[in-house]
């Protein structure tokens, strides 16, 4: 009988191991956890702090009990592999009782990735410090809480996982602040869209520093100094900078590791040694878009990975095609999501791309509580290849952005989004989706229709003599309005233009670029130089608060 051992269980392992057993009745399947819990939600643990998920039960997905008795799994918690014998096919075992040695034919590889702790002065004498992966971590954040009672936490790390523990700490009770060393929270999506989550955070009494970094801990936790000598008081810590490789097992095996100390694997998933595979957070995979090394570190991808290795292994013909890294976080009342490219990923890989900022509503706007779904797309101006999209807003945005990512998987082009037929009535969408109307604004870039100017090239403008003009009602306008730019209101343009100057460029906003690109189609076909301002004043207002 063949024996398939795995190392880590969540998502990649199990995944792995049941869908090995559904294909292989026959196997011996032995899963090897060196922590109490082999199948767990991970992605749950925050809302267990505030209390969202009441039964830490809840956390548990299956027990070595259930997995034996539906998949006749051998799990084996509290037991850490510890070495691998490629020669002899075999992983030494660690438990709390013995040593001993397990053979194996084949081995995957499912060790997760661990939480960067960055080496900070006066750490090792903190007593309120604290990281989260599993439920032990969660375990100890929450008897910490109940012992110690504490007032206040600061979070440093203002990505996806620091921000739940953020918002959950804060529905806790506690007076929450975020360090995050970066221009701006969630680095991984571009500034402006991130601004509306800054505003969110601060909306509901947080506070942010940006550009900070913690570099030392003073009073066994309790006195945070920042880089720049300020100080901060907490009672508690949450250090969420990131996270790396668990690849210490691979590297002991002789097995190559790539960036970021990432595990190599072929398109079967198999390492630079034979019979040993790997999946999950510790390994590298092709970026789709840009068919370069990527370390993309969620629970999408690692299923999806655990259960193609097991077809490799079964002998069906899988392949690993890739990801595109698609992920979203709640931050109190809004949501934002990404998929593909980030702007500043583009810039840094020298593309050619162009940009539309899009306003639209969650469902129909007539029907009670529409809400905005604010949407960022990035594509070729040539090939109209969409290269990444992000969106933000109270509702809907998963949707929007579950619609981009299948979009970019099936290689369709900005040209492909108007025709995309989704499903409308007024609870549910609009007739006209945001996502269909990225697509006709993309295409109105592409064809030539209509030129547009990012935010962070208005300066540039205005200096090179342009002429800044809100279209916005005389209201809009007296309300707030982008510096320097004076109102002709849309209605009334048609008689006035006559004011305006031929010699010089007119750079053109609104409330979000809808009624300004109306006002930019009109002038042009009268002998205007114009741009519209992507996003325009919504977006201003966002990153400008």
């Amino acid at each position: 009988m063949k024996r398939t051992v795995i190392v880590g269980g969540v998502a990649g392992g199990m995944s792995a191991a049941t869908r090995l057993r559904r294909l292989d009745e026959n196997r011996e399947i032995v899963i090897l956890e060196k922590g109490p819990y082999v199948s767990f939600a991970n992605c749950g643990l925050p809302y267990y702090v505030s209390g969202e998920i009441i039964d830490r039960s809840q956390l548990l997905v299956q027990t070595p009990e259930s997995l034996k008795a539906r998949f006749n799994l051998d799990v084996r918690p509290f037991s850490e592999a510890t070495d691998i014998n490629t020669n002899n096919k075999t992983v030494v075992v660690k438990t709390n009782e013995e040593i001993y040695e397990l053979s194996y034919d084949e081995l995957i590889l499912s060790p997760g990735a661990k939480p960067f702790v960055p080496p900070l002065t006066g750490l090792e004498e903190a007593k309120n410090v604290f990281t989260l992966r599993n439920v032990p971590d969660v375990d100890r954040i929450m008897e910490s809480i109940e012992t110690t009672q504490p007032k206040k936490a600061v979070v440093v790390g203002a990505g996806f996982i620091g921000l739940e523990m953020a918002e959950n700490l804060a529905k806790k009770g506690l007076e929450v602040t975020i360090v995050e060393f970066a221009s701006h929270v969630l680095p991984t999506v571009d500034d402006e869209m991130a601004a509306f989550i800054h505003n969110e955070l601060v909306d509901n009494g947080l506070t942010v520093h940006t550009e900070k970094g913690v570099v030392e801990l003073q009073n066994e936790g309790r006195t945070l100094v920042l880089n720049t000598g300020e100080t901060i008081e907490t009672d508690m810590v949450i250090l969420s900078v990131g996270v790396r490789p668990e690849n210490e097992l691979a590297k002991s095996a002789g097995v190559k590791l790539g960036m970021r100390g990432g595990i190599l694997v072929d398109e079967n998933y198999q390492t630079s040694i034979k019979d040993i595979y790997a999946v999950g957070d510790a390994i590298i995979v092709t970026n789709q878009i840009t068919n370069e090394d990527a370390m993309i570190a969620l629970a999408s991808p690692a299923n999806r990975q655990g259960r193609q290795v097991a077809d490799v292994i079964a002998g069906m013909n899988r392949k690993n095609k890739g990801s595109i890294g698609t992920a979203i976080v709640r931050v109190f009342n809004q949501s934002i999501a990404s998929t593909g490219l980030t702007e500043k990923q583009l810039i840094d890989l020298g593309y050619e791309f162009s940009i539309v900022h899009i306003d639209g509503k969650n469902h129909a706007g007539y029907y009670p509580n529409a809400s905005m779904v604010f949407l960022k797309l990035l594509f070729n101006p040539t090939t109209g290849e969409i290269y990444g999209a992000q969106g933000v807003g109270k509702d809907g945005v998963d949707k929007r952005i579950d619609i981009l990512a299948t979009a970019i998987k099936g290689q369709l082009t900005v040209e492909d989004l108007p025709e995309l037929e989704l499903t409308y009535a007024p609870p549910f969408g609009s007739a006209k989706d945001v996502v269909n109307m990225a697509g006709y604004a993309a295409l109105n870039i592409m064809e030539g229709v209509a030129r547009n100017i990012q935010l962070h090239e208005l300066d540039e403008a205005r200096e090179s003599g342009a002429l800044l003009v809100d279209v916005r009602t005389e209201a809009e306008f007296n309300r707030g309005t982008i510096p320097g730019f004076v109102n002709f209101p849309l209605n009334e343009l048609r008689d006035n233009m006559e004011q305006l100057p031929k010699d010089k460029e007119l750079i053109l906003s609104c409330h979000s670029g809808q009624r300004s690109y109306i006002a930019a189609r009109m002038l042009e076909q009268h002998g205007f130089k114009v741009k519209n301002l992507d996003g325009s004043y919504l977006l201003y207002e966002a990153v400008n608060r």
